[in-house]
């Protein structure tokens, strides 16, 4: 069996704007070399563009595309933030 080596261009970096918030924070998710796995950030919206700046971002429109993989592993903090947690009997 082949295996496929995956190469990773750790140079980009990507930057999806999930919510300007009314208070002056922006959240947003930011990933370098695999805009699939990302990390959730919030920063004041000076400091944003600071950091975008300083990590040459590429900028991502529009949501995140859903995977094909399951429901069960297609959440986010934020998502957990805004519903409690049940168990699903």
């Amino acid at each position: 069996m082949a295996q496929v080596e995956m190469r990773i261009d750790v140079s980009k970096k990507y930057v999806r704007v999930v919510e300007r918030r009314a208070n002056g924070l922006v959240e947003f998710e930011f990933s370098i070399g695999l805009p699939e796995l990302y990390v959730e950030m919030l920063l004041p919206a000076d400091a944003f563009e600071a950091f975008c700046s300083n990590n040459d971002v590429i900028f991502m429109e529009g949501p995140r595309p859903l995977a094909d993989t399951g429901a069960d592993w297609e959440w986010r903090l934020r998502d957990a933030t805004q519903e409690r947690f049940r168990d699903k009997q």
